[in-house]
């Protein structure tokens, strides 16, 4: 997959064979990126072995050198931090570090707010930094959730008069709705653009429609639940529960109208 400068290349490594595949597939993209004078620098290139046990080393080629490429743990791509576990905490903790520097700065520069200003700066400053491609690294630990959940808190108390209600109190007069029952809404309106065909994205690699053989009633729109062994499968966006329960019902209420 490549998208501008940055190139990823993925395999299941289950073998040594498998590894053995992988690394001459490298070695045809070097000789395919010299040929059109595109060369890869080893020294930036990375390996990320992810939740698997055979770990091999691989290499690629640096004019007359075979240079092995070094072993990361996290990298960060196209503005998401990947960890090798796949847990979001680390880019729940940036994103948060970096809504609360801008939050910081507004709080230093005004003394007083109100509604309209407030929501201007919010939406426009703080809010991004919380949201950015959020689907892709929805947190589902509760101390993640609030870690993201307390910027809002925070930011919602800038308005005068405001430090003395409640969080509850705060979004209704302000209009608005906690982090995550924007980050539900937000996948179930990707999740209705995917399935859709509104998006350019193949539907088949995120959902499985649920057959119904049984004569029950229902309809076309009912997605299928993978069984997952671990908390952070069941939390993809492909496969939340929650997520799915709504989003059947949402599309097939789209779809009608």
């Amino acid at each position: 997959m490549m998208f501008a400068d940055d190139t990823k290349l993925w395999a299941r490594i289950s073998t040594l064979e498998d590894g053995e595949t992988l690394q001459r597939d490298l070695l045809k993209l070097a000789e395919w990126s010299r040929k059109w004078f595109l060369a890869f620098k080893p020294e930036k290139c990375k390996v990320m072995h992810i939740s698997h046990e055979v770990e091999t080393a691989y290499t690629m080629e640096d004019g007359d050198w075979v240079r092995i490429l070094d072993t990361t743990v996290e990298e960060k791509d196209l503005g998401i931090l990947v960890t090798r576990d796949l847990k979001s905490h680390e880019q729940c903790t940036q994103a948060a570090r970096k809504a609360q520097s801008v939050l910081g700065m507004v709080r230093r520069h005004f003394k007083e707010l109100d509604k309209e200003d407030l929501m201007m700066i919010y939406n426009s400053y703080i809010r991004l930094h919380l949201e950015y491609c959020v689907q892709a690294w929805s947190p589902h630990l509760v101390k993640d959730k609030d870690c993201l959940e307390r910027i809002q808190r925070r930011a919602t108390k800038l308005v005068k008069g405001f430090s003395k209600l409640t969080y509850e109190e705060r979004l209704k007069k302000l209009g608005i709705y906690s982090l995550e029952k924007r980050r539900l809404r937000g996948d179930l309106i990707e999740a209705y653009k995917i399935l859709t065909g509104k998006e350019r994205v193949d539907k088949d690699k995120f959902f499985m429609p649920a057959l119904n053989d049984h004569g029950l009633r229902g309809h076309t729109w009912k997605l299928f639940k993978l069984r997952c062994r671990s908390t952070i499968r069941r939390s993809f966006f492909s496969n939340s529960d929650q997520r799915l329960e709504q989003c059947a019902a949402t599309c097939c209420r789209c779809y009608d109208s």
